[in-house]
């Protein structure tokens, strides 16, 4: 038991699985370019052989026993890079798979494809001109005069407004034939996903039974919190508890959806790790006292498993789920929990799990922003503390850490940075959980209130708008303050470079005249 104990303490100890994830990442990202195609595969095959070859240096480097050089120095360097070379040839496997994904292989010339069939990979949702969108999974192009070819390649397609009702009552899964043609995208655009404008759509075959079930509860849940009774008025707030719970914008009110982006806290209505740890917050509450921790973590991963096949698998919210499971299978087998390690096993089972997912804008934002929580953020509280309440300067400290952390990715996709947000972050974080735990009461209330009264639901859903109304004001009150635009590309490197080394700095001598002063104490 002792042993068992030792290794565990020296395995996170050792922060072996930091250079797992650090070979990975390097990887992923480095080698973006030079691994542009094919099957995955095949470029496994040199990462293997990459792999090989350093470990076979690795060997011989400790065959040597150079003199000067301690033999636990030296058994240290060889696992920790045998850690290093194993991620690295991961994340070159994995660059590979994300871009052979990215690649569109329609069986024909794009200009001559006059309809494509496939099958729907997400939720069709609405767009802001009123048409609706769905990444489809491509089986068949079709040309002109009857010509069909199979196809390969996932394709972000518009749809014509008339055809999204009937979309989503059939939802992800279905088999569907559109007609329309690709659409030439700008060479700058960001987006690797080729995109099809579809004139007329035609459901093939339903989605499986599971698939079918999932939509029936995401219909239900729709129409309990559809804005409006049976009478037409009142759950005006429906709509943000829709895109808080299952991350459902359709029907979010567009202004303010715009407001949130011009106060800065856009990343609210985006699921993520916030919202998951509210859920698995109110698990843990019910659960903790009468099973115990570790069957309560058992039935919450559970839980938190079956919540984000109903939702759907959006990167950031999948990071969050796969750091919960690796957190909670931790507990079940007592083994030493630490957040850093957990965010780096997420990020190398999440691409691998699913390879395109890192090159998304949500991924980066979830994965930097947990960084610069767990690294500036920590560190900027000790600026905080004494000068600010406890409660205000964690959340403080966490809003700057994860601003900072964040910055250069906002910067390069939209061109601008709104401080306010870090401000507004700190009231609308604390009634965005009050809300969202009220929406989740209200759901049983609602659906019990036939039977015995509709009094409890009607007092809560009057709460609820009454928090609703209040989120409304103080995002339209944050975004009338200017935001920072970056059009200089020099001007935003430098930015980039020197603020968070300052900050870093800062906290580094904060720290130590902590220590300084703690001799005294």
């Amino acid at each position: 038991m002792n042993n068992i104990q030792n290794f565990k303490a020296a395995f996170v100890g050792a922060k072996l699985p930091f250079f797992a994830f650090a070979g990975s990442l390097a990887a992923y990202y480095g080698f973006a370019p030079a691994y542009g195609g094919g099957n995955p595969a095949q470029v496994l095959l040199p990462a293997m052989l990459l792999l090989t070859t350093v470990l076979s240096l690795l060997c011989v480097l400790d065959s040597l026993r150079i003199s000067g050089i301690d033999e636990r120095c030296i058994k240290k360097m060889f696992i920790a890079g045998i850690f290093f070379t194993a991620g690295f040839a991961l994340g070159i496997a994995c660059r590979g798979a994300a871009n052979y994904s990215y690649y569109l292989f329609p069986g024909l010339e794009t200009d001559n494809i006059v309809a494509v069939s496939g099958k729907l990979i997400d939720d069709p949702r609405n767009t802001a001109s009123g048409r609706g969108m769905a990444l489809l999974n491509l089986n068949a192009s079709h040309g002109k005069r009857g010509l069909r070819v199979s196809a390969r390649g996932k394709v972000m397609v518009f749809f014509p407004e008339g055809s999204i009702p009937r979309l989503k009552e059939f939802g992800r899964g279905s088999e569907i034939y559109i007609e329309g043609n690709f659409i030439k995208t700008d060479a700058s655009s960001h987006s690797k996903t080729p995109m099809f404008r579809a004139r007329s759509v035609h459901v093939t075959h339903p989605p499986p039974r599971f698939e079918q079930w999932r939509t029936g509860i995401r219909l239900a849940l729709i129409d309990v919190f559809s804005p409006g009774d049976a009478t037409g008025r009142g759950r005006d707030w429906g709509g943000l508890a829709l895109a808080l719970l299952l991350g459902i914008r359709d029907n979010l009110d567009g202004e303010l959806s715009e407001q949130y982006r011009n106060a800065g806290c856009s990343y609210i209505l985006a699921l993520s790790g916030m919202h998951l740890a509210i859920v698995s917050s109110i698990i843990a509450f019910f659960l903790k006292k009468p099973l115990g921790l570790k069957k309560a973590a058992l039935i919450g991963m559970l839980f938190i498993l079956l919540y984000v096949f109903l939702v759907g698998a959006q990167p950031s919210l999948t990071r969050a789920a796969i750091m919960y499971v690796l957190g909670a299978i931790a507990i079940i087998c007592a083994f030493p929990v630490n957040p850093a390690l957990l965010l780096g096993f997420s990020f190398i089972i999440q691409i691998f799990v699913q390879p395109d997912s890192g090159d998304t804008v949500s991924f980066i934002l979830s994965y930097l922003a947990l960084a610069g929580i767990l690294s500036l953020g920590q560190g900027a509280a000790g600026l905080f503390r004494g000068y600010v309440p406890e409660f205000a300067g964690s959340s403080l400290s966490a809003s700057l850490g994860a601003f900072l952390a964040t910055m250069s990715v906002s910067i390069v996709f939209f061109g601008s940075l709104r401080p306010i947000g870090i401000a507004a972050g700190l009231v609308m974080v604390p009634l965005t959980t009050v809300f969202m735990i009220g929406a989740m009461a209200y759901l049983p209330l609602h659906l019990l209130a036939p039977q015995l009264t509709p009094l409890p639901a009607l007092l809560l859903g009057r709460g609820l708008e009454l928090v609703y109304r209040i989120l409304e004001r103080i995002v339209s009150f944050a975004g009338r303050f200017p935001n920072i635009l970056f059009s200089n590309v020099i001007f935003s490197t430098i930015v980039l470079i020197v603020v968070p080394i300052i900050i870093l700095y800062v906290c580094k001598i904060m720290h130590i005249k902590r220590l300084y002063l703690e001799k005294f104490a």
